[in-house]
């Protein structure tokens, strides 16, 4: 939907405390406001669609004439479908049990297998247009006109409830609710998952094959995206989360996979494209990854970790989720002498990461932690054979994963290259962000992998062709270490910085090109947005 002049100019914006995103058109004619949305249905009152975008144009000043093409293209293009003439009731595309209902005041006609249409608006004209996707159940066809205005407006209302049970404060809450919005957009609302981000194969390095499928949940993300939750007010987000990984896990517990989908299956096979071109011509496209078959240990210390984050102070844990939780130190008691893939995935040989071995060490210190504060009971059997294998883990990462001739802590036990991931150890608390060790490996991580304000996440050893771009995660975790040992200046300097990368809605892909500061990857990021978070409150936290 977009004006018929091709030399329009646009601008967009979300509407205030909302996901309801507002573009203003101008032509030489006139110009026009366009709403878009995704309704939100409590389910109490009338009967609408589970899964709506409802757009609504209206002319502003002047004409303008819109046109409107409906091109759908399912399964990623591999069928072709022509839609189907219902009357007064529009036209709806099906396959197999699969509807997609197109409804609009705009007269469409068949173009080949799409659907035209053009609309002239002068100032206060309105149009509507609504896509209603049904799978399994009777399709509801949501009446437009007034109906349409009520469900704009509830849609509003709820956002802006929502926003405002925000109990962040200070200097950057516009910054900070809208990061908490996009988290809630990629969190599925029938059990509480949140997905990395929503869309598959938007290129790392352009051309390059660096192309993943990010729909997934991934364990790694737990418990810093618990603990953002947390800090802005969100508990029953984040119970949820907690919930749904407590559940979906029990398919493959007591060891934990890399990854899930939306529903908790584990079988997510990896598959190409090959009649897609891809983004920028960055082929291939993927479905699936093959990630979820890799070990990184890493994942046991989020899952506790946000579990700690959750039920810290709550009362005593349900038998069946104590079990799990200790269930999932035991793991960690007989697997962190492995080596694993670490947090990032490589795709390659397995080794010592000193990150997952910190990770480990954070798994059984929570569960001990735990059972301290009474939320989980654990056997005399099991605090020893825990605290042991802590100070064990301990030991080896501050000899092992600390180089001395470096002066820093290393990517992997008795290397000498480093990660951004390092910087965590201070984020969750392993290590205190003011501490000699903790200091230098800031300062060496930066000389290595920083520029321009931005942080790459390794040395390069992944064997990928292609120069992918910064984390922006990284750049926020830079962020926290600096606000948690009192560089109050130089976090906000950094903090500003690292906010200039935002796209016009303040959205953030996974990575961040250097050069040039365009989003890299897939997008938007829920690994980011959570970095922003945290690294905000970190700031007030510092600041008080």
């Amino acid at each position: 939907m977009r004006p018929r002049d091709p030399f329009f100019t646009s601008e967009r914006r979300y509407v205030e405390r909302t996901a309801v995103l507002e573009t203003d058109f101008t032509t030489d004619s006139g110009s026009a406001r366009l709403l878009d949305l995704m309704p939100i249905d409590d389910g109490a009152r009338s009967l609408r669609p589970m899964r709506e975008v409802l757009r609504a144009i209206e002319g502003m000043a002047g004409t303008v004439e819109i046109a409107v093409r409906v091109d759908v293209r399912p399964d990623y293009a591999r069928r072709q479908l022509r839609p189907r003439r219902r009357g007064p009731l529009g036209w709806t595309y099906l396959w197999g049990n699969e509807v997609l209902a197109v409804h609009t005041d705009i007269a469409l006609e068949p173009e080949g297998d799409t659907l035209v249409g053009t609309a002239v608006l002068g100032p206060g004209d309105r149009r509507y247009l609504s896509l209603a996707y049904t799978k399994g159940d009777p399709a509801v066809l949501p009446p437009l006109g007034a109906n349409a205005e009520a469900r704009i407006a509830d849609t509003i209302d709820w956002w802006r409830d929502w926003t405002g049970r925000c109990r962040y404060s200070g200097p950057y809450r516009d910054e900070l609710v809208r990061s908490a919005v996009t988290l809630k957009l990629l969190t599925y609302a029938l059990s509480g998952a949140i997905v990395a981000a929503p869309t598959t194969s938007l290129p790392e390095a352009i051309g390059k094959g660096r192309n993943w499928d990010y729909r997934y949940c991934w364990l790694r993300d737990a418990g810093l995206t618990t603990e953002a939750l947390l800090a802005t007010g969100y508990r029953e987000e984040a119970l949820s989360f907690l919930r749904w990984m407590l559940h979906a896990t029990r398919l493959s517990w007591p060891e934990l996979q890399v990854m899930y989908d939306i529903f908790g299956r584990t079988q997510l096979d990896e598959k190409e494209l090959a009649h897609l071109a891809g983004y920028a011509g960055s082929r291939p496209v993927r479905i699936g990854n093959a990630a979820y078959r890799q070990r990184q240990l890493d994942i046991y210390g989020e899952v506790v970790t946000a579990a700690r984050a959750a039920l810290a102070g709550n009362g005593r844990l349900d038998r069946e989720s104590a079990r799990m939780l200790t269930g999932l130190g035991d793991v960690v008691c007989r697997q962190w002498h492995d080596s694993d893939s670490s947090i990032w995935e490589v795709r390659g040989p397995l080794r010592h990461y000193t990150f997952s071995k910190v990770m480990c060490w954070a798994a059984l210190d929570g569960l001990l932690k735990l059972h301290d504060d009474g939320t989980l009971l654990l056997s005399p059997a099991k605090i020893e054979s825990f605290g042991r294998e802590r100070a064990a883990l301990e030991q080896v990462i501050e000899r092992r994963g600390f180089n001395e001739g470096l002066g820093s802590y290393t990517s992997v036990l008795d290397g000498d290259k480093v990660d951004a991931s390092l910087l965590l150890m201070a984020c969750i608390g392993y290590k205190d962000a003011g501490d000699p060790r903790m200091r230098s490996t800031y300062d060496l991580i930066h000389r290595r992998l920083g520029r321009n304000g931005l942080l790459n996440r390794y040395e390069r050893f992944d064997g990928i062709a292609g120069v992918e771009g910064a984390f922006g995660i990284c750049g926020f975790w830079a962020i926290d270490n600096l606000a948690k040992r009192g560089d109050l200046d130089a976090a906000e300097q950094r903090f500003q910085h690292m906010l200039s990368f935002a796209n016009d809605l303040g959205l953030y892909a996974e990575e961040i090109d250097i050069a040039s500061g365009a989003a890299l990857g897939n997008f938007p990021q829920a690994f980011t947005h959570v970095g922003l978070i945290n690294a905000a409150v970190a700031i007030e936290r510092a600041r008080a």
